[in-house]
């Protein structure tokens, strides 16, 4: 049998020779779009619309024109509300470790964000156009892929972060509960993707956490943006889903393997979630 995949780590595959990736996503996949992390850096720009994303159990609202920091290790999830379009840059750390030489502080947006800095940079700081341009700069150079574009890039992101430190650091902001919280969280998050057939009852799964069903569901909300259950739920159909598509297996068998109760009450999530019946997707 097929092990189960990492569901809510994503794996992010860089070029060796670059790095570094730039793209552009139009809308969120409420089921695809889950709450992950990844070891790569990230940026978000938003082009235009209207939406908000949860970043260790803080929801922030986005707007376009606004600038989003996402590090190694934090748990996101993005939510399109009204034709959300965003720009979307992700590196590897180690990709400016001979500019850390130089400045060791260089990272430390991304390693101080809900700390000495926030996640969605300040709308009001009149520096803030300044890294816009910058982010469009390398959009550009990104996507022409003219002779040594990589050096340009390259060099737009490290002014992009020189300037991110120099104008938007917020030593105001300390967030150590809510990081505690998080990871909890995210202990209990390692539980289910690991075994998603097993029958889990909220009881069980604030057990995990040490707290009462009560508290834990809330800090779980906060957190993901679902409740427990229905997380459980879109965790199933995420692994239903990969076999559909990656496997021979018959919809019964794919239904026990992802903890689906009978084989109607699997048809019935799964048209409520993808829009559509398993055996529609294996045409």
């Amino acid at each position: 049998m097929k092990p189960n995949p990492p569901i809510i780590r994503d794996r992010i595959e860089m070029p060796q020779d670059f790095p570094l990736l730039v793209s552009q996503t139009e809308g969120v996949s409420p089921l695809f779009q889950r709450l992950h992390w990844h070891d790569a850096l990230e940026i978000n720009y938003i082009v235009s619309g209207v939406g908000y994303i949860l970043i260790n159990g803080s929801r922030y609202e986005l707007m376009q024109g606004d600038i989003v920091l996402i590090h190694s290790g934090d748990l996101h999830r993005a939510f399109d509300t009204g034709g959300l379009v965003i720009g979307v840059i992700m590196f590897d750390p180690a990709y400016l470790a001979l500019e850390q030489r130089y400045d060791t502080e260089l990272l430390l947006p991304f390693r101080g964000t809900g700390r000495t800095f926030d996640h969605v940079l300040d709308r009001g700081n009149p520096e803030l156009p300044r890294l816009r341009a910058l982010l469009e700069e390398m959009k550009d150079e990104y996507g022409r892929k003219e002779p040594h574009f990589e050096a340009v890039v390259r060099s737009q992101l490290v002014r992009f972060l020189a300037y991110a430190n120099r104008y938007f650091v917020n030593k105001s902001r300390e967030k150590a509960a809510l990081a505690r919280g998080t990871e909890t969280i995210r202990r209990v998050l390692r539980a289910m993707e690991g075994d998603i057939a097993q029958g889990w009852t909220l009881g069980e799964l604030a057990k995990l956490a040490h707290l009462s069903p009560s508290r834990f569901s809330a800090l779980f909300v906060s957190i993901v943006g679902t409740s427990p259950m229905d997380y459980l739920i879109q965790l199933r159909l995420s692994r239903a889903v990969d076999l559909i598509e990656t496997t021979e297996l018959k919809m019964i068998d794919i239904a026990a393997e992802c903890g689906f109760r009978n084989l109607s009450n699997f048809n019935r999530l799964f048209k409520s979630h993808i829009g559509k019946l398993p055996s529609e997707l294996r045409v």
